[in-house]
């Protein structure tokens, strides 16, 4: 007799990362010989800086590879503290801050000390891919708050009147965003602002991003907007996307101390700490210098440009114009409903897959993000890799009918 093992009614619901799915599909044409180029991957295409990784060979050869405390060594939360201090103006002491196995992680951990069954969530959309699996694995209830690209993905008043109920705990914000590339104005943060502090919202703010920032204005925060916010608010970031460390998954939350807390309940029982040497590979990149970020920024812009004037020249697409991140969003909703050959294009899920079977053009479908009008690419490739894939994307767009 054989005995069919049924997982858990939570995973009917739950599918897996669709970023990292195209990712490993794109990796696997590459590996079998065919000329992918790979738009899907949300990392930057730089190496770690040395004093990074020398920090953490030194770490291995000084045998630091036991366990740690569980939110952290504290050399590395002092060191977070003081470049919250430097950098935002805003202060916090150690047992305030816990680090993490990645920012992902920190966002678990956040859901699961926050939320439970009854509660909502408020989710502005286009979203990045895991904050509303994250917030269903806490049993709480994600809403959608539609973003539109008329206005540049921002706040709309009338549209997060209509998200707010008796049942709001709290809201996730990303900005700069990740897919859009979009920043929150400083008017549409006063507009949660306000609404959370009336109502005692948590504001979960995942500031990952926040050293890709295009322009010379400064990058608006809800902490700025409103100071007396910082008990409700989260702060979220980490080293991958500054520091070129997505690998050595190591990210940070700033809060209340009684929420630190409590998270830090949730990562015992889940990772214990993290890993030892990336935590001093991390305390190298926050507390060592701080030109590395600025470098990539500068690469970034440029890419940004050439992959912008590529889109313009594609008929019948738009594209709101990046303000942070390394991603740009494009609408190709124009071309659904037509064919190449036999295949139908329907919906931005069948947009990627032609794209990568017909023009092996890794991108990543808006569908993922709550917005299936829309196809990610990233610009943390290569200009190279930039140009030749454009130019596959006019190709292939041109041939549907």
């Amino acid at each position: 007799m054989t005995i069919s093992i049924q997982v858990a009614q939570r995973m009917q619901q739950i599918k897996p990362s669709p970023t990292l799915a195209v990712n490993a599909k794109a990796k696997a044409l590459k590996a079998s010989g065919a000329d992918v180029l790979n738009f899907s991957v949300g990392e930057p295409d730089f190496d770690t800086p040395d004093h990074v990784c020398r920090a953490a060979k030194e770490a291995i050869d000084q045998g630091f590879t036991r366990y740690t405390a569980v939110p952290g060594i504290i050399e590395l939360r002092e060191a977070i503290c003081q470049r919250l201090a430097t950098d935002k103006g805003w202060h916090y002491e150690p047992d305030q801050i816990q680090v993490c196995s990645g920012g992902k992680q920190g966002l678990y951990n956040m859901a699961q000390a926050l939320f439970g069954p009854g509660d909502e969530v408020i989710i502005p959309t286009p979203y990045w891919v895991s904050y509303p699996p994250i917030i269903e694995l806490a049993g709480a209830t994600p809403v959608f708050l539609p973003l539109s690209e008329t206005n540049g993905f921002d706040i709309d008043a009338a549209a997060l009147a209509q998200c707010v109920s008796k049942k709001t705990k709290g809201i996730i914000i990303n900005s700069p965003s990740n897919p859009t590339g979009a920043i929150f104005s400083k008017a549409g943060l006063a507009l949660i602002a306000s609404y959370a502090l009336e109502r005692g919202w948590v504001v979960i703010t995942d500031d990952i991003y926040d050293t890709i920032v295009y322009g010379d204005v400064a990058l608006p925060h809800i902490l700025t907007v409103e100071p007396s916010l910082k008990e409700q608010t989260i702060v979220l970031n980490g080293v991958s996307k500054s520091f070129a460390m997505t690998g050595w998954r190591i990210g940070y939350c700033a809060g209340a101390k009684h929420i630190i807390a409590a998270m830090n309940k949730i990562q015992s029982q889940s990772t214990s700490n993290p890993c030892s040497i990336a935590q001093k590979a991390a305390l190298a990149a926050v507390a060592g210098p701080q030109d590395f970020p600025g470098m990539m920024k500068v690469s970034f812009a440029e890419r940004l440009e050439v992959i912008l004037a590529h889109l313009a020249e594609i008929p019948e697409i738009s594209c709101v114009r990046p303000q942070g991140a390394f991603y740009v969003f494009p609408n190709l909703s124009a071309y659904y409903g037509r064919r190449f050959g036999e295949k139908l294009i329907t919906d931005s899920v069948a947009m990627a897959d032609y794209l990568l079977d017909e023009a092996l053009i890794a991108s990543v479908p808006g569908a993922a993000f709550g917005a299936d009008a829309f196809v990610r690419f990233s610009f943390a490739t290569s200009m190279a890799i930039i140009d030749a894939g454009m130019e596959r994307l006019k190709t292939a767009l041109a041939k549907l009918n």
